[in-house]
């Protein structure tokens, strides 16, 4: 058996046994210790090895070194005094033959609230751990809130789901594999998942919205500077995600051949590579805003960015796109997040306003006028209408509630 001693402090007693069984002919016993550790004193057969020095519990210079040992001397247990040397082991013996021990006080001093106990059950040959539903739970408590490296770190219902989900999966493959005996997190219920309210732009809001991107009044003296530069692609941008309903992503990526003002449409390329046209004239009358002229808003707004446009000579691998940033190339998702956060916070204080926020509002305002949810799933892209109803589930009960207003049991 090739026995791999973790060294970082060990006590007599381990050198002694390790002494003991270097002498025996079925044991090849090696000490991976850091180089300022080497003028200890080797006591029987043992084999120094050198090892960078071990700072923390995930050190990937010591993973690396630790791995690297346990692959060439086909090391078959790892035995690691310290804390931060079993939870090093740990990482490095994943996938591999090694089993992994420690004393009880050390595996303790591991599981005390750190995510690299649980790593253990990733490594079916590690036979020390133990974890049971309990540990799984307390460390679901210790994700609502820790501090890593001076930072506090937060996760909310659906950052505990995702991250419970990800246990299950790996327990059900060893559980299935019989490479352990119990699935503790079967046990474990998965958090309920409230759901949030749809955040939209009333009407109002919408309106006061474009004021601001077109007089630009109430913006910093700094952000005025490049106002005047940045108008017409703003309002363009600004109209087109809200008359339109169409994604940030596929914004971003029109194309000047993408636009057909004859037809008052624009191709887009939906999630998946689809390509649709997607209307913003008199074709969509019955989805046009109170506040909105039909078809005319998006049309007159894109029509004087496009004007500017024709002007502008972009960088190289930019030179077909529609939307440019200061710097003359394709501007990027990032920066039209930025551009709506920028305005939507002279407009609303209380409601977080991003590209996407603009899409529910389109949407909203089509379920309204038209009743129908597979014209907004469709218009929208889902490819399940399921998930547009899921959405505007809300619209729905206002809908069923003006309905007892029509009906009347006896005329007064």
């Amino acid at each position: 058996m090739n026995i791999l001693l973790v060294y970082k402090e060990a006590d007599i007693a381990t050198y002694k046994m390790l002494e003991g069984l270097s002498k025996l002919e079925d044991f090849n016993i090696y000490i991976a210790s850091p180089q300022s550790y080497t003028d200890k004193k080797i006591y029987g057969n043992c084999t120094p090895l050198d090892l960078p020095v071990i700072t923390s519990k995930f050190n990937w210079n010591v993973i690396r070194a630790l791995r690297k040992i346990i692959k060439t001397y086909r090391i078959d247990l790892i035995y690691s005094p310290s804390s931060s040397g079993l939870s090093n082991a740990l990482f490095a013996s994943i996938g591999t033959r090694a089993k992994n021990i420690a004393y009880r006080g050390t595996q303790a001093k591991l599981k005390r609230f750190d995510p690299t106990y649980y790593l253990g059950i990733l490594n079916p040959a590690v036979e020390h751990v133990v974890c049971e539903t309990k540990d799984i739970e307390e460390y679901l408590s210790y994700l609502k809130y820790y501090e890593k490296n001076g930072v506090e770190h937060t996760n909310d219902e659906r950052g505990i789901k995702r991250k419970l989900a990800s246990l299950r999966s790996f327990y059900r493959y060893y559980f299935k594999n019989d490479l352990i005996k119990n699935d503790p997190a079967v046990k474990v219920d998965m958090p309920k998942i409230h759901d949030k309210n749809i955040i939209r732009l009333d009407i109002d809001e919408v309106a006061r919205l474009l004021d601001e991107v077109e007089s630009g009044e109430s913006l910093t003296p700094r952000q005025q500077k490049y106002h005047d530069r940045t108008k017409a692609r703003d309002l363009a941008l600004m109209t087109l995600l809200l008359g339109t309903g169409i994604r940030v992503s596929e914004c971003v990526g029109l194309d000047l051949e993408d636009v057909d003002m004859r037809n008052n449409g624009i191709k887009i390329h939906r999630k998946g590579g689809a390509e649709v046209v997607v209307y913003f004239g008199e074709e969509v009358r019955a989805t046009s805003f109170a506040w909105v002229k039909p078809g005319e808003e998006v049309r007159e707004a894109l029509l004087a960015y496009m004007a500017e446009r024709q002007k502008i000579t972009a960088e190289d691998g930019s030179i077909n796109a529609l939307f440019l940033s200061l710097q003359n190339r394709r501007i990027s998702v990032r920066s039209v997040e930025n551009l709506v956060k920028k305005y939507a916070k002279l407009v609303t204080s209380l409601k977080h306003i991003t590209p996407h926020k603009l899409r529910s509002t389109y949407g909203t305002s089509l379920y309204r006028e038209t009743g129908d949810i597979y014209l907004v799933a469709d218009v929208l892209g889902h490819k399940d209408v399921n998930t547009t109803r899921k959405h505007y589930a809300a619209i729905d009960d206002d809908r069923r509630r003006s309905a007892a207003k029509y009906v009347k049991l006896r005329d007064v």
